[in-house]
C-alpha cells in the first residue's frame, strides 16, 4: 500500500509541479492585436512599452507591465499630433498609415522620454513627463523628420538620434530637445547596414534601437531581403561613433523589429513584432543569451511559439475593453482603450448629452465610411473576435449611414441608412476600388443591434456581419468581408462605430454599448 501510495504521490507532485509550470509559460504572440514598432523600458519592476498607431488619436499608447506578458494601456504621449488638413481629415486629404510612425521611449535621470517622427508633417516630435501614466507631457517639436529614429543619452551627458533608412546616421541633439546642434554635422554610422543580412538587398535597415550594454553599443536594426523575410540584424560597436561590425541575429517567422530589455533577476528578452495578417503586427518576446558579448536570438535561432515568462492572461481590459458608455461624475469620457481614427471634432461626440449612450452628430456631408470624421475605434483581436452594439437610429436624417465598422482599405460595415425618410438595415463591403451595398432590408422600428465577427485563423481573415431587431436572434447579413492587410492604411482592423451625412447635416446615432467576444458567437445580452 505504501509502494502504491508513494507512486500516486509522486505522481500528483509530478502533475503539480507541470502544471506550475506550464502556468508559468507564456504564448507567442504576446498580444495577439496590433501592437507594432514597440519599444520597451524597465524602471525598477515595471515595464513600459510605447507603440505606433499613426493617424490615430489620441496617439503613441504607452502601456505598463509587471511581466512582459500582460499589458495595460496607462496614457498616451499626446492628444493631437499637429492641426493639419490630413491629420483633421479635412479637404479631401487623409492620414491612413502616415502620421506618427515608429517611436523611442526612454528614461532618464527621473524623467520618461517619447520620441516620434512624422514623414506627412516633416518634423521631429519627443514628449517629456515625470509622470509616465498621469502626465501631463511637454511636446517639443523640431525640422527634419529623423525616420525610424532611437533617442539614446549617452554616459558623457550627450543625447543622440541615430536614424535612418539603409545608410544609418548619427545626430546629436541640442540641450534643450529643440533640434539638431547646429554646430556638430549629422554623421554616417554605418554606410549599408543591410549588408549585415547578405548581398540580396531589399528593404533597406531601419528601425534602429540602441543600446549600451556593460561598455558597448548595440545597434538592432530590421531588413528585408530580396526573396527573404524580415530578419533582425545587431551591430556592435566600441565607440558610438563606430566602427561597427554586423551580423544576422534572427531570421525566423518574419519576426523582427525591436530591441532589448533585461528582468531585475537578469534575464534578457528580446521585444520583436510578426506581420500576422489582417489582425495586423503582434508582439514576440524572444529568449536572449549572450556569446562571446554578441546577444544570442531565440532558441536554437527560433522564435517559439512560447516562452518561459508568466502566462497570457485576456487581453480585455487592459487593451482592448467591452463600453457600457455610463460615465460618472470625474470619470474619463473615453476609457484609454478607445482612439478616433483621426483628429476628432470633440464637439461632435459626447458620452454625457444623453446619459449611457455615446452619441456621434454629423457636422458635414462624406460620401464613405473612409472619408468620414469621429469613428471612434479598438483594435480587433485573434485568433477571433466578435463586437456588439445597440444603436438608437431615432435621431438620424435622410442621407446618414450609422453603425459599427470593420476599418482598413478593405472595410465593411453593417449599419442604418437613411433614405426619403425611410430607413434600412444594409451591410456593405468594399474588397474593390468602391464599395458594395451587398444587403439592404427594411427597418420599421428605432433600435437595432449589430454584430461583426472576425476569424483570424491561420490567417483566414474572413469577417461576418449579423444584425437582430431584438438583441437575442441574429440573422446574418450582406457577404463575408476578405479582410486584407494593406500598406496604405498600415494597421490591423479595428472595429469602429461611425456615422456620417450625405445629404443633410445635424443628426445623431445614440450607441447603447460596446460589447466583445473571443469566439465567433454571440454573447450574451
Amino acid at each position: 500500500m505504501s509502494k502504491v501510495f508513494n507512486n500516486l504521490f509522486c505522481g500528483l507532485m509530478f502533475f503539480l509541479a507541470a502544471s506550475v509550470s506550464f502556468a508559468q509559460t507564456a504564448h507567442n504572440p504576446i498580444i495577439y492585436a496590433d501592437v507594432p514598432d514597440m519599444s520597451i523600458i524597465r524602471v525598477g519592476n515595471t515595464y513600459y512599452m510605447s507603440s505606433t498607431t499613426m493617424h490615430m488619436s489620441p496617439g503613441v499608447p504607452i502601456m505598463k507591465s509587471t511581466d512582459l506578458v500582460n499589458w495595460k494601456l496607462v496614457n498616451y504621449a499626446y492628444d493631437v499630433l499637429d492641426d493639419t488638413d490630413d491629420l483633421n481629415l479635412n479637404n479631401g486629404k487623409s492620414s491612413y498609415g502616415r502620421g506618427s510612425w515608429a517611436s523611442s521611449l526612454r528614461y532618464h535621470n527621473g524623467i520618461y522620454y517619447v520620441s516620434t517622427f512624422a514623414g506627412n508633417t516633416g518634423k521631429t516630435y519627443i514628449y517629456t513627463t515625470h509622470n509616465i501614466e498621469k502626465g501631463p507631457w511637454k511636446a517639443i517639436s523640431f525640422k527634419p523628420s529623423l525616420h525610424d529614429h532611437s533617442l539614446f543619452f549617452d554616459d558623457d551627458g550627450k543625447v543622440y538620434m541615430i536614424y535612418g533608412s539603409g545608410r544609418i546616421m548619427l545626430a546629436q541633439l541640442k540641450d534643450d530637445f529643440s533640434g539638431l546642434k547646429p554646430d556638430t554635422k549629422p554623421q554616417v554610422l554605418i554606410e549599408n547596414a543591410s549588408l549585415a543580412a547578405g548581398p540580396n538587398l531589399g528593404l533597406p535597415a531601419e528601425g534602429s534601437q540602441m543600446f549600451k550594454i556593460k561598455g558597448k553599443y548595440y545597434l538592432f536594426n530590421i531588413s528585408w531581403p530580396r526573396g527573404g523575410m524580415r530578419s533582425v540584424l545587431i551591430h556592435r560597436a566600441d565607440h558610438i561613433t563606430g566602427p561597427y561590425e554586423g551580423r544576422l541575429a534572427l531570421q525566423d517567422k518574419g519576426v523582427a523589429q525591436g530591441g532589448l530589455v533585461n528582468t531585475p533577476n537578469g534575464q534578457w528578452f528580446a521585444y520583436l513584432f510578426r506581420d500576422f495578417g489582417s489582425v495586423g503586427r503582434v508582439p514576440y518576446m524572444v529568449p536572449v543569451n549572450w556569446e562571446d558579448g554578441w546577444p544570442v536570438l531565440g532558441i536554437n535561432h527560433h522564435a517559439s511559439d512560447t516562452v518561459a515568462l508568466p502566462a497570457n492572461k485576456s487581453l480585455m481590459p487592459g487593451i482592448i475593453s467591452p463600453d457600457e458608455f455610463n460615465r460618472k461624475r470625474g470619470e474619463r469620457d473615453l476609457p484609454l482603450v478607445w482612439q478616433w481614427n483621426h483628429n476628432p471634432v470633440n464637439q461632435l461626440w459626447s458620452v454625457r448629452q444623453h446619459k449611457g449612450y455615446l452619441r456621434l452628430t454629423t457636422g458635414r456631408l462624406d460620401t464613405t465610411l473612409v472619408a468620414a470624421r469621429n469613428i471612434l475605434t479598438q483594435r480587433t483581436f485573434g485568433p477571433e473576435c466578435l463586437a456588439i452594439t445597440a444603436v438608437d437610429v431615432s435621431g438620424l436624417k435622410d442621407g446618414d449611414h450609422a453603425g459599427l465598422a470593420l476599418l482598413q482599405k478593405k472595410f465593411g460595415w453593417v449599419g442604418v441608412k437613411v433614405i426619403n425618410g425611410n430607413k434600412f438595415i444594409v451591410m456593405v463591403n468594399a474588397q474593390g476600388a468602391s464599395s458594395t451595398e451587398s444587403a439592404s432590408i427594411p427597418l420599421t422600428q428605432n433600435l437595432v443591434y449589430l454584430k461583426a465577427a472576425c476569424d483570424f485563423k491561420d490567417r483566414t481573415d474572413k469577417a461576418y456581419f449579423y444584425y437582430s431587431t431584438d438583441g437575442n436572434n441574429w440573422i446574418p447579413i450582406g457577404t463575408a468581408l476578405q479582410m486584407a492587410y494593406t500598406i496604405p492604411h498600415f494597421m490591423g482592423y479595428r472595429f469602429g462605430l461611425f456615422n456620417y451625412a450625405t445629404k443633410v447635416i445635424g443628426g445623431y446615432a445614440d450607441f447603447d454599448y460596446f460589447r466583445l467576444g473571443d469566439k465567433i458567437s454571440t454573447p450574451k445580452l
